[in-house]
C-alpha cells in the first residue's frame, strides 16, 4: 500500500501502489496546469465512511510508494482517471473491490 499525504494532515490516505501511481500522473499533470479537482475514496476501516479532498496547486502533496520500482501504467485506466478528474464529480476510488484489479478501483462515471 502506498500513501498519499495531503496538506498538513499527518495521517495519510492508504492506496494500492498501482492506483497511487495512476493518480500521481493525473494529479501532477492537472496541478501543473493550475487545474483543481476532487478525489474521493471509501475508508478501508469503515465501510460507511468516505473522504473527499480538493486537489489544488497550493496544497502540499506527497506520494509514497512501498515498491521501489515504478508501476507500469495502464493507458486505459489513466485515461479514465483523467476524464473523471475533468468532471464535477471528480475521481472516485473504490478500495473495497477485488485486490489487484483495475475494475476494483474505478473513477466515477461522468
Amino acid at each position: 500500500m502506498g500513501r498519499l499525504y495531503y496538506g498538513s494532515d499527518a495521517q495519510p490516505a492508504e492506496l494500492p501502489d498501482r492506483v497511487l501511481a495512476h493518480l500521481k500522473v493525473v494529479a501532477t499533470t492537472k496541478l501543473r496546469r493550475g487545474e483543481s479537482f476532487t478525489v474521493t475514496w471509501r475508508h478501508l476501516d469503515d465501510a460507511d465512511g468516505r473522504t473527499s479532498i480538493w486537489m489544488q496547486p497550493a496544497i502540499p502533496l506527497r506520494f509514497v510508494f512501498d515498491d521501489p520500482e515504478p508501476e507500469t501504467l495502464d493507458p486505459d485506466y489513466l485515461h479514465a482517471i483523467a476524464n473523471a478528474a475533468n468532471t464535477s464529480m471528480g475521481v472516485y476510488i473504490d478500495l473495497h473491490g477485488e485486490p489487484d484489479t483495475m475494475d476494483a478501483v474505478a473513477p466515477a462515471a461522468a
